[in-house]
């Protein structure tokens, strides 16, 4: 990605508009740790970030929801208890094993929370819709309380309500005091979503918007027309 400024705030819904290849999922995988900067500072909490990894996003309260649920997202062999607690488990290390008890309680938790249709937590999540899919992956970021969820496509291929909940439980998280950055290539959602847009094209950050921009604005910024 060519260089950009981004500045997140807590308690703030930061929407990521742009084509297909514009640059969208390679920040969310830059601020996540996945991939590396060539050059440039993270800050976080008034601190530099020495090294981006992964875990070490875990550890400092950054969670990804990846753009392909399948792929990336829900391990499908597994149960839906076994997925939302993997996070957790993942930034206690092994050393710390999360009893059995706690793994149900943490599972029962967020089923209930978000609604999930299951009929236990011991049911392989491969068997649950594509929403309740999705909201087993945010659970298990929810559970590891993090200070910035970036959301990368969270309600692709799920149905209307579903979407719906989700982008509920977006505002009402940064209600609560987190930070949010919510990618989607469905623009109504975007400016529905947000608090303040950014916008990509050709992989470089070219414009910004607070959150009372109409929708032919942020489409000439994104189609690269001043028209």
């Amino acid at each position: 990605m060519a260089p950009f400024d981004l500045v997140l705030h807590a308690g703030e819904v930061v929407g990521v508009a742009g084509l297909l290849g514009s640059g969208r999922t390679e920040m969310a995988q830059l601020l996540f740790g996945i991939d590396q900067p060539t050059e440039g500072t993270l800050t976080m909490g008034g601190e530099i970030v020495a090294k981006l990894s992964p875990i070490g996003s875990i550890e400092r309260g950054v969670a990804l929801c990846p753009e392909d649920r399948k792929a990336e997202g829900i391990v499908a062999d597994l149960t839906v208890r076994e997925n939302i607690i993997m996070a957790m488990q993942a930034s206690r290390g092994m050393l710390r094993y999360l009893s059995s008890k706690d793994q149900y309680e943490i599972a029962d938790r967020y089923i209930k929370l978000l609604n999930i249709a299951t009929p236990s937590a011991d049911q392989p999540v491969k068997n649950l819709s594509g929403g309740n899919q999705q909201k087993v992956i945010l659970a298990r970021w929810l559970a590891t309380n993090p200070r910035l969820l970036i959301l990368d496509e969270p309600t692709r291929g799920i149905d209307v309500g579903t979407k719906a909940d989700i982008q509920k439980l977006v505002l009402s998280l940064a209600e609560d005091g987190m930070s949010c950055m919510f990618i989607s290539s469905e623009l109504e959602e975007v400016l529905r979503t947000s608090h303040r847009i950014v916008v990509l094209r050709d992989r470089a950050k070219v414009a910004e918007f607070g959150g009372d921009v109409d929708e032919q604005t942020v489409m000439r910024a994104i189609a690269g027309s001043e028209a």
